[in-house]
């Protein structure tokens, strides 16, 4: 008779290697991603997106001020574009339970196969919405046209920490406030990169990407995986995703929603201020040299 924990200990060995796109032997935070937005659909186009969600309501000069500035610069009031963030969360939240009760139909470990796709499916809306959240208040493009074959390590570290954010890592609201007000103050995108792959934010990127992995490792497999196998009867419900998905996003909107880029009242915090000043720091620094 096979034990349940060899069957589990398989499927986590099969899971890996299915969802191992950076090779490096272990399932993280960089493979979820990747193959994320490697989902059709995944992937947002900022102008489509803002031009969408705002055409009901402002009129064409409006929409085009936002989108080649940012929704608070054209005069979008901060309320109208909570109200249109919820709106958002509520989509997405709708289509990811859909997700979640696929995953109790029975099928024993037969389910192996599907649960990779599950597990991507899931963290793609995640990282759907966490791009719609953003360009809502006021981030540039994060994925251009010119990271479609291969996703660059800024563009990387960037939903990393807006994930981190999503999923209440420590420092990852300090960082994406910190982007926002660099942002805010004109520090080129190629500067931003830098700060993203070499300065003072890769340490927090590094830190929010140990964290998932941890978590992935403890919880995906040990938690939720488990459950996801219907031994002795035992499924999973669509209400799992679906409860947990919303609190990820509303950290996220709530952090994005009182930034230098979004509201013109914002107070920055302690954290925001140190992080800040490194980038100004560093960017001294690079344009010193350059």
């Amino acid at each position: 008779m096979v034990k349940i924990q060899d069957v589990v200990n398989r499927a986590e060995t099969e899971i890996i290697k299915h969802l191992d796109a950076n090779g490096n032997g272990k399932l993280d935070i960089e493979d979820i991603i990747i193959y994320g937005l490697r989902t059709p659909g995944v992937k947002v186009d900022r102008s489509k997106f803002l031009s969408n969600e705002f055409r009901l309501h402002y009129n064409s000069e409006t929409i085009t001020k936002a989108l080649a500035t940012t929704p608070m610069s054209a005069g979008i009031p901060l309320d109208k574009i909570n109200e249109i963030a919820d709106e958002v969360i509520k989509h997405e939240r709708y289509f990811v339970s859909g997700i979640s009760a696929a995953l109790g139909a029975p099928g024993g470990v037969a389910m192996v196969a599907t649960i990779p796709t599950d597990i991507i499916q899931y963290y793609g809306y995640t990282l759907r919405a966490a791009q719609e959240l953003m360009y809502l208040y006021g981030f540039p493009e994060i994925i251009s046209e010119d990271d479609e074959a291969q996703i660059d390590t800024a563009t990387m570290n960037t939903l990393i920490i807006a994930m981190g954010v999503m999923f209440g890592v420590a420092g990852a609201n300090g960082a994406i406030k910190a982007m926002a007000k660099a942002l805010g103050e004109g520090v080129q995108k190629q500067l931003m990169k830098k700060a993203l792959t070499k300065g003072t934010i890769y340490p927090i990127v590094k830190n929010i990407a140990k964290w998932f992995g941890v978590k992935m490792t403890k919880e995906v497999f040990s938690g939720f995986f488990k459950k996801a196998i219907p031994v002795a009867g035992g499924v999973i419900g669509g209400g799992i995703t679906y409860l947990s998905f919303k609190p990820c996003c509303d950290r996220l909107k709530e952090s994005l929603r009182d930034t230098a880029l979004s509201n013109p009242n914002h107070t920055e915090t302690k954290e925001e201020k140190e992080i800040f000043e490194t980038i100004a720091k560093e960017v001294c620094q690079i344009e010193e040299l350059s």
